[in-house]
């Protein structure tokens, strides 16, 4: 889940807006817990994916 759909039970905002303590703290803690593809959507995902089985049907011609 993405801290931008979560709402502070302390201020009642959303913790991306970060309005209180609780929310920078829940925000900052959710950061540092992301990984390197955090911020790409599944479709972006997916045309990664396609690029590089295409680079490497490319590679296994060229080899072949």
């Amino acid at each position: 889940m993405t801290y931008d759909r979560l709402v502070c039970a302390n201020c009642a905002a959303p913790v991306a807006e970060g309005r209180c303590r609780v929310c920078r703290a829940s925000r900052q803690r959710m950061q540092d817990q992301e990984g390197p593809f955090a911020g790409l959507n599944p479709a972006m995902l997916i045309a990664l994916m396609v690029i590089l089985v295409a680079a490497l049907a490319l590679l296994a011609h060229q080899a072949a």
